[in-house]
């Protein structure tokens, strides 16, 4: 019998801008979001060793996107979020097998392998499972 999956974190928060430096900066001196000039995502460590159990450093990424991005799409919403999870195939089989809208589409990178579904308000959602290792531009 396969386990049943389950989200094991927030991998980030996505959102729409008109203008994403301008709102990055804005971040950055009235919540003290370390926002680098110029750049519009913010990786955070989970924890102060950066590392779950497995050994894998964990992140929370924080980025501002322009309000014309496609990325979100189909979605309409202006947020998404990423959840970190332990085995990105289970999880999409486990919810294509419940009748979740799952894309067909699997990013596989350096920095882990990404999919994505909708939930039943038509928000889309990322899922993440974080490479054994993270590039050191991440953190």
């Amino acid at each position: 019998m396969t386990s049943r999956q389950a989200v094991t974190g927030i991998g980030g928060v996505f959102f729409k801008a008109r203008d994403p430096h301008a709102l990055g900066e804005w971040y950055r001196e009235h919540l003290g979001i370390p926002v680098p000039s110029g750049i519009t995502y913010v990786a955070f460590k989970a924890d102060e060793t950066g590392n779950d159990a497995t050994g894998s450093r964990l992140v929370t990424v924080w980025s501002v996107f322009p309000e014309t991005t496609e990325y979100f799409n189909p979605s309409k919403a202006p947020l998404m979020i990423n959840y970190r999870v332990a085995d990105l195939d289970a999880m999409l089989a486990q919810l294509r097998a419940a009748g979740v809208p799952v894309d067909d589409k699997v990013d596989d990178s350096e920095y882990g392998k990404f999919g994505w579904a909708t939930d039943p308000e038509g928000n889309r959602f990322e899922l993440w499972q974080p490479p054994a290792e993270l590039p050191s531009d991440t953190v």
